[in-house]
């Protein structure tokens, strides 16, 4: 603990470093004014300075005719094009949305080689073969899990690819008689 001497000098000795601290930070520079480093310099004689609107108006109507390029890449220019080349282009460019270009026509993995018609309601039965598989399917039955059989014709059968609603028709394949050859 200090002791009341003590404490009696630190207080004197903040009494008078307060004052002298607060007088320093109060007092005004020696120099009055603005400093320059260009003792020549004179400010511009205008009575009555206005923004030069026609000015403003004739830089807006300017426009960039130099080269367009990007200042991040290294290549060179490409070659100015001429006026034939420049209608061609434009004759060719596409104006508008870009339509995606058309699904690729359906594929149905099987061979259509036969049909039955049912005596009693003349309903048709379709004889796929896929891979080693024979499928006997009916008219409006599915198949393969993705393909519903349509319509079964003379001649082809009509199938519709379930998820998205693409027909395609399967045409009839000719079955060789045992013992001909492929080539006859």
């Amino acid at each position: 603990m200090m002791s009341r001497r003590h404490r009696m000098i630190v207080l004197l000795g903040l009494l008078v470093i307060l004052p002298a601290a607060y007088w320093l930070n109060t007092r005004s520079p020696g120099i009055p004014g603005v400093l320059a480093s260009d003792t020549k310099f004179k400010p511009l004689d205008i009575q009555e300075p206005q923004l030069r609107l026609d000015l403003l108006a004739e830089l807006n109507k300017l426009e960039y005719t130099g080269a367009h390029r990007n200042i991040f890449v290294e290549e060179p220019l490409p070659s100015p094009m001429t006026p034939a080349q420049k209608a061609k282009e434009s004759a060719r460019r596409f104006v508008g949305p870009m339509l995606p270009p058309p699904p690729p026509p359906l594929s149905v993995p099987v061979q259509f080689f036969g049909y039955e018609s049912l005596p009693g309601s003349g309903r048709r039965i379709a004889f796929f073969k896929s891979g080693d598989d024979v499928l006997v399917v009916a008219e409006g039955d599915t198949f393969l899990t993705d393909f519903r059989l349509v319509h079964i014709g003379n001649d082809s059968a009509d199938v519709e690819e379930i998820s998205s609603g693409r027909r395609a028709t399967v045409q009839l394949v000719a079955q060789q008689q045992p013992g001909q050859s492929a080539s006859q």
